[in-house]
């Protein structure tokens, strides 16, 4: 069963284009009819995730995740992303911590889904195509933007996804108008970056959250993203340009980065 929950999001979502030369066919009811249908309905029934919320308090998850909770809401942002029971989903890169893997393995286990962790997306992605309900991919655009791999990946993806599956994306949010080339060695990329090439791979926004925005991340930190919680790196590789702790307080005190967090979907 689908759950539904009220999540606030700015949605843009995108109506099916009219097929060429075909002509549009005559509405079934009147708008009046339409309005008395809706009208008469019952409220939808709102279902809360409890194998989700088990997932996310489990003791066997790291204390350092789940302190974590509070910057990155893992339970309102799986459930935006559309996360359900049953679902086979891949994660791009997950990393030797595993942070979101400590939720999703266990989760799927339990609701008998499937979870693939692909640390080398460039050499598969550990599914056939066509077969993955959800590819999730987590702070890894400024990566593959300095390596120009984004626009392969996003393909990939693509071809990975049923029909109607869904690519979850989060990532560390940077300014419009500059070049992801340019800023992607401190960590950010903009949304309109990450946005065209899952475009241009065939797949639709169908809508962006500002759950994990930050507006008093202003991105100007001597370390890129990494001066932010959780890194907190405070010096160069070689010890210079230390930070104060006057410094180290006032990044601290931002939190952790401002990060876009969108749902696109592959055309049925």
């Amino acid at each position: 069963m689908r759950r539904l929950f009220p999540v606030l999001v700015c949605a843009a979502l995108l109506a099916p284009a009219a097929v060429a030369g075909q002509e549009a066919a005559a509405p079934l009811e009147t708008p009046a009819q339409q309005a008395a249908r809706k009208a008469a309905m019952p409220p939808p029934v709102l279902e809360e995730d409890q194998a989700l919320k088990t997932a996310i308090a489990s003791d066997a998850r790291p204390e350092a995740d789940r302190a974590r909770d509070v910057h990155r809401r893992p339970y309102e942002t799986l459930t935006f992303w559309g996360l359900n029971p049953g679902m086979t989903v891949v994660e791009i890169q997950p990393g030797q911590a595993g942070w979101w893997s400590n939720i999703l393995k266990p989760y799927l286990a339990q609701t008998g889904g499937t979870w693939i962790g692909v640390d080398r997306p460039a050499d598969g992605l550990g599914v056939p195509d066509g077969t993955a309900d959800m590819v999730v991919v987590a702070r890894a655009f400024h990566n593959w933007a300095r390596q120009g791999a984004t626009p392969g990946l996003m393909t990939a993806f693509a071809k990975a996804l049923k029909p109607g599956g869904v690519l979850a994306v989060e990532q560390h949010r940077g300014a419009e108008g500059l070049n992801a080339a340019d800023t992607a060695s401190t960590g950010y990329v903009s949304e309109s970056y990450v946005i065209h090439a899952a475009q241009a791979a065939g797949l639709v926004l169908e809508a962006r959250s500002e759950l994990n925005a930050n507006p008093k991340d202003d991105r100007d930190h001597p370390f890129g993203v990494w001066t932010l919680p959780p890194v907190r790196q405070s010096a160069a590789r070689d010890g210079s340009n230390a930070l104060t702790p006057e410094q180290r307080a006032a990044f601290d005190a931002i939190g952790e980065s401002d990060r876009m967090t969108l749902r696109f979907r592959k055309p049925e």
